[in-house]
């Protein structure tokens, strides 16, 4: 398994030193550096991230503010050299929080949390939640979801074989997703990506249904169906 990562922080040093780091691991690919949170920002919205090496005290915006803009965020592992953010930083639900200089064996255990989370996220296929639904409580495995659809104050749940009615609002549900397979791809639909089959346009089909991509949402979700899949004619 690779993990995308990124490397957010002001200081050219910091950044060299990480990089140096991300190279020696082989699990790790770094696909971006940013000087700054609001250019991370940026790269989030068009750039399939795993995990953010995130400075705190940045120019313009600091990296818990931009936690606290971000609506659903990759893995962090904060890196600083003040330590009194550290509290404030477990709040976000972040993996780590290195302390500036950082020792390779510290940042090495660092990561190795990172790929353990990520590697159990990935093994979803038993993986299950339970919903209200019909006056039931009913266990539906992740692997069968196709979509989900929010309808004014419930939500429907749609797999191959049934449709779940369950009185909860898109974000409480998406909450509980693994997000390496599940993507809000319009205000009112998640979708199960591994069951995309075909994009026309603004169009998901998934499974033998038609689900529309949001002009908000549409590059990230196809960065993330294409990313490494796609093969084109040279």
């Amino acid at each position: 398994m690779k993990i995308k990562c990124v490397i957010a922080d002001d200081e050219p040093m910091a950044r060299k030193g990480l990089r140096g780091y991300v190279e020696k691991i082989d699990f790790l690919t770094l696909v971006g550096e940013c000087e700054d949170a609001i250019q991370l920002n940026t790269m989030l919205k068009n750039q399939q991230v795993d995990l953010i090496f995130l400075d705190i005290e940045m120019p313009e915006m600091s990296g818990l503010e931009l936690l606290l803009n971000l609506t659903k965020s990759p893995k962090v592992i904060i890196v600083s050299a003040y330590e009194q953010y550290a509290l404030k930083g477990y709040e976000f639900d972040v993996i780590d929080y290195l302390l500036k200089p950082v020792s390779f064996d510290r940042f090495l255990k660092s990561v190795n949390k990172v790929h353990d989370q990520l590697q159990s996220a990935q093994k979803e296929g038993d993986d299950y939640i339970f919903v209200k639904s019909d006056k039931q409580l009913k266990r539906i495995v992740l692997k069968e979801i196709l979509f989900i659809q929010s309808m004014e104050n419930y939500v429907v749940i749609q797999t191959a074989s049934s449709k779940e009615i369950v009185y909860t609002t898109l974000q409480q549900i998406y909450d509980l997703l693994p997000p390496q397979i599940f993507q809000q791809v319009h205000r009112s639909y998640i979708v199960n990506i591994n069951h995309v089959n075909a994009i026309d346009g603004n169009v998901l089909n998934v499974d033998f249904h038609k689900i529309p991509i949001s002009r908000n949402y549409k590059e990230e979700i196809l960065n993330i169906i294409l990313k490494d899949r796609l093969i084109t004619k040279k």
